[in-house]
């Protein structure tokens, strides 16, 4: 059994080194594999609206390159640190490897908390950021893309940023505005595909998806879109939750009317037809699909043992730790991983890249048939493995994704 308590790039590590012994990787390609490429802190000094000089912090990781540029998000939040942007990035190596796309992994954020600034300071900030980090950055080297509490504004703000330098770079970041070259459906990417991911596994595990109880926790870019598309496959959302707790309705919550009442009032609390839940309680409803699609974390040992979902769909980045997911595995609570459920944003982001290298753009019918063409063969190889090896399904696509990594380590001769 895991420890309790571990940092999230302990946990990242501990589910690498589960799949590298089953694989019987030697020490040297562990070392390879393991340690990232390129870490960059910097200070970012930047004068408040009020006159006031204030400094960030900010961090750029770039993890694994033998696949191609390397590929992630940059977010701000206060509790960003250098070990959480590390496993971030190191998620992100296998992510892009189980898709199968040619990306390897990188992570930015800086320490910050953009609820508590203006527009004006989100763009010096994200400007000034992008100066200190420019010389690691371009499009076929390190790719930024949106993450928690950034979106295409800020985007744009990067490439304009990045371009005022190396001349107009558009394929130096994803997630753009469609009207400075972003891609169709990139905004919906991550909810999308994590609601074709359960549409893949919920057959598999006994899940009827029409009709099958959903709760999820988080309601931001992912758990939104989430939302959205679950319920329009017929499915029964019976709790969602933001940053302020959460609404539970059993007989199913109006997902439209839910969305209405977030643009309106800006949290959930409130909507019409609802009871008003806590984040920690709504994990423990009873229901056929858990999807926590907020912060890492939350499915711990402490609450591990009193779930009562039939299948755990992670939508954030590590939203489990170690330890619980142990507990899980014994309870046969099937868990499709982060590294494939919530993949459909990276796969996107290289349609995007795609299209601004060539100049050629996309509809958005044919990004999703394509997202979708990816994601079902990707969650096929990885359910096969599991199921021939009787393996977990966030074993098998660690095991999927390291034996992609490691055959390109070796065809370079690194």
């Amino acid at each position: 059994m895991p420890p309790a308590k571990m940092s999230m790039f302990e946990t990242a590590n501990h589910y690498f080194e589960q799949a590298a012994d089953w694989m019987g990787l030697d020490r040297e390609m562990r070392i390879l594999l393991k340690i990232p490429h390129r870490e960059i802190r910097v200070e970012i000094p930047i004068r408040m609206d009020d006159g006031h000089l204030e400094s960030f912090v900010g961090y750029r990781v770039q993890h694994n390159g033998v696949r191609g540029p390397q590929e992630g998000g940059i977010r701000y939040h206060p509790q960003v640190d250098h070990d959480e942007v590390r496993a971030l990035a190191e998620l992100m190596t296998w992510k892009t490897a189980i898709v199968n796309i040619p990306f390897g992994g990188a992570k930015g954020g800086v320490t910050c908390d953009p609820s508590k600034m203006s527009k004006w300071e989100l763009e010096r900030l994200t400007r000034r950021f992008t100066s200190k980090i420019a010389l690691i950055l371009g499009p076929y080297r390190d790719i930024p893309a949106p993450d928690m509490n950034t979106n295409a504004q800020v985007m744009a703000w990067m490439m304009d940023e990045y371009g005022r330098k190396q001349g107009h770079s558009p394929a130096v970041v994803t997630g753009k505005p469609v009207e400075l070259g972003g891609s169709k459906g990139r905004e919906q990417a991550t909810g999308r595909g994590v609601s074709m991911v359960c549409a893949e596994a919920a057959p598999q595990f006994g899940i009827s998806l029409k009709g099958a109880r959903v709760v999820i926790q988080g309601f931001g870019n992912v758990g939104s879109f989430a939302a959205r598309y679950l319920h329009e496959a017929g499915c029964r959302v019976i709790a969602l939750s933001d940053q302020f707790g959460g609404v539970v309705n059993r007989e199913g919550i109006d997902v439209k009317a839910a969305l209405a009442h977030v643009e309106q009032h800006k949290k959930l609390d409130g909507l019409a037809g609802a009871s008003p839940i806590s984040n920690d309680d709504m994990l423990l409803l009873e229901c056929d699909i858990l999807v926590p699609a907020a912060i890492g974390g939350v499915i711990n040992s402490s609450n591990a043992e009193r779930l009562q979902c039939k299948m755990i769909v992670e939508a954030a980045n590590a939203p489990t730790s170690a330890r619980a997911d142990a507990i899980l595995e014994r309870r046969k609570i099937p868990l499709i991983p982060d590294i494939l459920a919530n993949a459909g944003g990276v796969t996107v982001s290289y349609f995007e890249w795609t299209q601004n290298l060539t100049q050629f753009f996309w509809e958005e019918e044919k990004v999703n048939e394509e997202l979708h063409r990816i994601l079902k063969k990707a969650y096929a190889e990885v359910s096969a493995l599991a199921i021939s090896r009787h393996l977990a399904m966030r074993q098998a696509a660690f095991v999927v994704a390291l034996d992609r990594v490691a055959a390109a380590t070796r065809l370079r001769g690194v």
